[in-house]
């Protein structure tokens, strides 16, 4: 079955429609409607449905994570605003609070996975709260982490708060929608216990380097232009000066003199860029790809020991 995404800006829904037709994300029909549209007989023949979908970033992290197009799953970003320092401090009573549309189809669906992401200030904590609260009350467990990009070899923060939640109810591990705890019961089938969900250690070390041989905590960012300078963030002397995903990172030499990492083939958003809006909204909206796929890779290797 294909997969769904629900995203409100045509530019990114457009995006969306590109990057399905060249194979980066699973395939799926792309909805512009707002998620307060979206009823759950929208979503029955759909295995993957992607809210707040952006760019599709959570599909590509999925995949990359090993994560096949026909498993079923659930993700969304709800937007951040409400909640953000760059927002107007909203809160709940802002009308882009939208996770109780979110968890209206969740709970109504019953979807077996839910990964979602959240920005880390105080006020997204409390967020998380009542997220945690309302999907407990829907028989989920759900669980978060604090994590920067830096985490898995970034050389920038972007601090977020990334959350997952799963079925208690085992049958919901076999459907996608209309399973409940009663279901199971009458099918018989036996209710998960909650155990909560066990993180791998290693969640803020996604690179292969030996961290007691090399120093991966200096900030690189704004470093400047010496050739022989030493390659901090990596054991091998071939590697680019970030580690992790951002190996191979492209560097640009900036004004002031400094030299400051990209990630490869983003294309600089400068003055006179086509799009160069549309495509900075996009970007800055988007989750970080890497982070997402180390979140999804721990969940699955919890997954694998038990």
């Amino acid at each position: 079955m294909a997969a769904y995404y629900n995203e409100i800006d045509p530019y990114a829904a457009q995006w969306l429609r590109n990057l399905i037709s060249a194979g980066h994300i699973a395939a799926g029909d792309v909805d512009e409607r707002s998620i307060e549209d979206v009823t759950p007989d929208d979503l029955r023949n759909y295995t993957q449905c992607h809210f707040f979908a952006g760019i599709g970033v959570w599909s590509y992290a999925l995949r990359r994570a090993g994560w096949k197009d026909d498993k079923p799953v659930w993700t969304g970003s709800c937007p951040c605003q409400p909640f953000s320092a760059a927002g107007q401090g909203g809160g709940f009573d802002d009308e882009r609070h939208l996770w109780p549309h979110f968890h209206y189809l969740i709970e109504q669906c019953r979807p077996p996975v839910v990964f979602g992401e959240q920005v880390a200030s105080k006020d997204g904590l409390g967020w998380f709260d009542l997220v945690q609260a309302d999907l407990e009350g829907a028989n989920y467990a759900a669980t978060a982490i604090d994590i920067c990009a830096a985490g898995v070899g970034a050389p920038h923060i972007r601090q977020r708060l990334y959350w997952m939640a799963y079925s208690k109810c085992k049958q919901c591990e076999k459907c996608l929608s209309g399973c409940r705890e009663s279901d199971c019961e009458e099918g018989g089938g036996e209710a998960v216990k909650p155990s909560g969900l066990c993180l791998p250690s290693g969640m803020a070390y996604a690179s292969s380097v030996d961290d007691n041989k090399c120093n991966n905590s200096s900030n690189v960012i704004g470093w400047k232009n010496d050739a022989k300078q030493t390659r901090l963030g990596s054991c091998d002397n071939n590697a680019a000066p970030t580690n992790g995903f951002w190996r191979d990172a492209d560097w640009l030499s900036c004004r002031d003199g400094k030299w400051r990492p990209v990630e490869p083939s983003t294309f600089p958003l400068a003055n006179g860029i086509t799009a160069r809006v549309g495509r900075l909204r996009a970007y800055g909206n988007a989750i970080c790809a890497e982070v997402a796929e180390t979140f999804i890779g721990s969940y699955m290797a919890a997954q694998e020991q038990k």
